[in-house]
């Protein structure tokens, strides 16, 4: 493992340039020096204020095997799940009452994560994963108007 900074988090407090026991920090590019930092000393997470600091394993586990009708009822429970949060959305936009409009927000929001992880457990958000391979591959024949070609090319050429 090894820590990362989300900068968007970051305060630059710079307290973790004074806990790092390697010098991996620097705050002036937010990035963390992988090579340096130690695998699990959780100093610079553990003194970051503004929680911008977290570890992350170095590989990431291959994705869990699914037969075929398994990601089908997965991606079947991700479209209902979507019809539901459009439904939600439209109440959102269509009431005058506040509190309907916030449980209708709110469930959407809720929705929308389990939507994710229908999809995601079906072999399609992890990226290293043969589904997102064939997706991308499928979209680069389809050709359609402003899909960033070049990008997704090499994205494959990553993965």
């Amino acid at each position: 493992m090894h820590a990362v900074r989300n900068i968007r988090l970051c305060t630059k407090d710079c307290l973790c340039l004074y806990v790092c026991p390697t010098g991996a920090t620097d705050t002036e590019d937010g990035q963390i020096d992988a090579e340096k930092c130690l695998s699990g000393c959780r100093a610079c997470v553990d003194a970051c204020p503004s929680h911008a600091i977290s570890l992350v394993p170095e590989e990431y586990p291959a994705p869990q095997e699914k037969t075929e009708e398994v990601k089908e009822i997965l991606v079947d429970m991700m479209d209902k799940n979507s019809s539901q949060i459009e439904l939600l959305d439209k109440i959102a936009r269509d009431t005058d009452d506040t509190v309907l409009r916030q449980l209708a927000v709110a469930l959407s929001k809720s929705s929308a994560l389990v939507a994710e992880d229908f999809i995601r457990e079906s072999g399609f958000l992890l990226p290293q994963g043969e589904e997102t391979k064939k997706l991308l591959k499928a979209m680069l024949t389809e050709n359609s108007d402003g899909f960033p070609v070049e990008e997704a090319r090499r994205l494959l050429e990553l993965l």
